[in-house]
């Protein structure tokens, strides 16, 4: 089974900013028709962009023929969840991941994996699967294991699902390949994005090393320069190879553009990834 397409408006970002509905109008011209949504987590519920409520986006979507099947959130203590939940049902979205998380020992890994079977447990209960989505830094060792070994170990496979970003994987000196025959059916969505040959150095721990703490900060230098992204299709990473690992090993349901930086504009960026994975889709 083929994944569908579809767009991770963090990669329109700053279009976004300032003209959400033309932005979302020329994705569609492009020719997505899923999207992954980025939103901002209030008291009120979420929020999009500068002031959309999950109602006015949901006219927005309609007005557009977009369809919102994702949504990204950092959660925080104490959120609503149950508010949440209600905006994500209310746009129709049945995919939430958990954008990033940074941790500083195993323990933390640990704790966080509790708390998120728990509130994955309250998403599946009101049809929303709950996803974590990784960088490079989960494949950080700590006491011998990788972070993301450990979360696969302590996160419920019933309950929680990965969300495998391909790139980043790469750029902590991973597999991509390798890691979706291994996660198969825990895996149903993608990030993809592709490295230039000159990005380098094209492990990350070759510049940080494996025991610095890795936090924001560092996420930032990584992504500091346009040089270390490019479209998909575009760069070194093998896309057949991933596709088909997708089709073979899981169940791949979307395989989602997610352009950090690019040289190009925004929407220059994502069309031309749009080409790319349309046409190697057909296949």
């Amino acid at each position: 089974m083929n994944p569908m397409l579809g767009l991770q408006l963090w990669s329109v970002r700053n279009a976004l900013q300032e003209d959400y509905l033309g932005t979302l109008e020329k994705v569609a011209e492009i020719g997505y028709k899923n999207l992954e949504l980025i939103t901002t987590v209030t008291d009120k519920g979420l929020i999009f962009g500068n002031d959309l409520s999950a109602t006015q986006l949901k006219r927005y979507l309609e007005d557009t023929g977009l369809r919102a099947v994702g949504c990204h959130i950092v959660p925080v203590p104490g959120m609503n969840w149950e508010r949440v939940v209600a905006d994500l049902k209310e746009l129709g979205v049945h995919h939430l991941g958990c954008a990033i998380a940074f941790f500083n020992n195993r323990q933390e890994v640990l704790d966080f994996c509790k708390t998120f079977n728990k509130d994955a447990e309250f998403c599946k209960k009101n049809g929303i699967q709950y996803h974590y989505h990784n960088h490079f830094h989960e494949f950080q060792a700590f006491e011998g294991e990788s972070i993301f070994d450990t979360m696969l170990d302590n996160l419920d496979k019933d309950l929680v699902l990965i969300e495998f970003d391909t790139y980043w994987a790469m750029r902590g000196g991973q597999d991509p390949v390798a890691w979706i025959k291994k996660l198969g059916h825990r895996c149903d969505l993608l990030h993809q994005k592709d490295m230039p040959a000159e990005a380098q150095p094209v492990n990350w721990f070759d510049h940080f090393g494996p025991e610095r703490k890795l936090g924001l900060g560092e996420l930032i230098e990584t992504t500091a320069g346009d040089s270390q992204f490019t479209e998909v299709g575009q760069g070194v990473m093998d896309i057949p190879a991933i596709l088909e690992a997708g089709r073979t090993y899981g169940q791949v349901e979307y395989i989602f553009v997610e352009q950090d930086k690019s040289a190009r504009s925004e929407l220059e960026s994502i069309a031309i990834s749009y080409n790319y994975l349309s046409e190697l889709l057909k296949n």
